[in-house]
């Protein structure tokens, strides 16, 4: 604790403690309680039924209700001292690794994983904790945040330290940076993709500027920055810079530029193909579309700059490149295209399907919904975009939470029906995909946004499991049965494509 002012209020200070709770629930024998207040819940409330399991210290802002036999340790920043007491009791594992985090609108989750690949292509034994996923090198583990509490990341952290890891590559929230979750680390490269209105109202950020001022912050603690030099919001990161700077983007004046952008179409896949002058020389193939992932691919060389990573590396690194749930692509048999993305807002959204309809589809087709009990104005955002750049919309619901799916979707009608875009809704989302996949031709590209890696759907208070992707191959399984049937048994010789509505 002596990063961190604090008192005693009662209690012995010469514990020994070998695991630290915010969950009174799993709370148990030498354990300490550190009280957290979250949007529903403040910790102090529960800080005796943390004691009843088993705690025996509770570190607090205000005094809790507890046992006298309890020790109970006030500090001003309930969350800043978890931080730092994680660190120690985890051994400090950042000092063994070169941590390198990403922040940004959108593209840290692509980025986080092309930096990853690519450690891993040079030799770089490097683990990764992002949206989509944790891996510490001995095992792989289901994300449920983008970066996980203070305790989490110091645990992983440790496991990677321990199971030979020399790196770490950490997706950056602007929550994180709000709540602390980082607090106590220091970066040894960190990246700035790009910033957009988001991720503002209840649950969130109050304002624009408060968004834009947490993700700074990320940028007063690093050796190293790697700035999207193209970004409006790129000198807002570079004023808070603590260390180097590497620019990258399109434009003069950028340390890496990317030049020659162009969309190819790979087997089964879309793709760009683009150049980089600059600390790099070197040509790029990646089997995603958009000039988006031109800018996460110029990041992730600019990270591999700074590390000493031969081009070659990152060349073959990015040729086989694949993120669960980021534009994955699924090809039928008839020439058409499936694409699960996580596009859940309205920069997004328009960003993947203006990427793809500059592959010029016979259609393009998106199916899509809205989150509930978050910031109204997304859903409208969403079916802007949706609407401005797709042939046809299959309206379904998202994650509802506490709202009616009906109430959602009619928002996202507001705007379908002002622009007189063809459609159709589907609530239930399963029959959505089912419908999208069945009627998506030779030519043509169908979008299901929204989900992405996402395996469950929050209804209500409760989560059932749903993976858009499993949806999406039982799907296409069942529609590449019924026509190879019609082939084999009707005497078709090919399969014709359903009406457009």
């Amino acid at each position: 604790m002596k990063d961190i002012a604090y008192q005693c209020l009662q209690g012995n200070m010469d514990l020994e403690i070998d695991n630290i709770i915010y969950n009174s629930e799993i709370s148990r024998k030498n354990s300490v309680f550190v009280c957290i207040k979250g949007a529903d819940a403040d910790g102090h409330d529960y800080a005796g039924r943390a004691a009843e399991h088993g705690a025996q210290a509770v570190i607090c802002s205000r005094r809790p209700a507890v046992p006298e036999g309890v020790t109970v340790v006030q500090v001003e920043d309930t969350r800043k001292a978890m931080a730092y007491m994680a660190k120690v009791l985890c051994g400090c594992p950042a000092e063994k690794l070169t941590i390198i985090g990403v922040t940004g609108t959108k593209g840290k989750t692509t980025t986080v994983h092309m930096i990853t690949q690519t450690l891993r292509t040079a030799g770089c034994p490097a683990g990764m904790i992002g949206t989509v996923q944790i891996d510490t090198g001995k095992r792989v583990i289901e994300s449920s945040h983008t970066t996980p509490e203070s305790v989490e990341i110091q645990e992983y952290l440790r496991e990677m330290a321990d199971w030979g890891c020399k790196a770490a590559v950490i997706e950056v929230s602007s929550q994180a940076l709000m709540l602390d979750r980082i607090e106590g680390l220091n970066f040894d490269i960190a990246v700035f993709t790009n910033i957009e209105e988001d991720h503002i109202g209840p649950r969130e950020h109050n304002s624009f500027e408060e968004y834009v001022s947490c993700k700074a912050q990320l940028f007063r603690r690093c050796t190293a920055a790697v700035i999207n030099g193209d970004d409006p919001y790129s000198e807002r990161m570079l004023d808070a810079c603590s260390g180097s700077v590497k620019t990258y983007g399109f434009k003069e004046g950028n340390d890496l530029q990317g030049f020659n952008y162009t969309d190819v179409r790979l087997p089964g896949k879309l793709g760009v193909e683009f150049q980089i002058k600059g600390d790099y020389n070197i040509d790029l193939v990646v089997p995603m579309p958009g000039k988006f992932t031109c800018y996460n691919g110029m990041a992730a060389a600019a990270v591999c700059s700074l590390l000493g990573i031969a081009p070659d590396r990152i060349k073959q690194a990015l040729r086989s490149m694949q993120v669960p749930g980021r534009q994955e692509m699924f090809p039928l048999k008839n020439g058409g295209l499936i694409i699960v993305d996580y596009a859940h807002n309205g920069t997004a959204l328009q960003s993947l399907l203006a990427a793809l309809s500059a592959y010029r589809p016979d259609r393009l087709t998106c199916v899509f919904g809205c989150g509930g009990d978050r910031d109204r104005n997304r859903r409208f955002k969403m079916s802007q975009a949706a609407c401005r750049y797709a042939d046809f919309l299959v309206i379904t619901s998202d994650n509802p939470r506490k709202e009616s799916p009906l109430s959602i979707i009619s928002d996202i009608m507001v705007e379908v029906k002002r622009k007189e875009v063809p459609y159709t809704v589907i609530v239930d989302r399963r029959e959505a995909i089912r419908f999208a996949v069945s009627r998506c031709g030779r030519g043509e590209i169908t979008v299901i946004a929204g989900k992405g890696h996402e395996k469950g759907q929050i209804i209500g208070e409760k989560i059932i499991h749903f993976d858009d992707r499993e949806e999406v191959l039982a799907s296409i399984e069942k529609v590449e049965n019924e026509r190879d049937y019609y082939r084999k048994d009707r005497g078709c010789h090919e399969w014709k494509t359903p009406e457009r509505e």
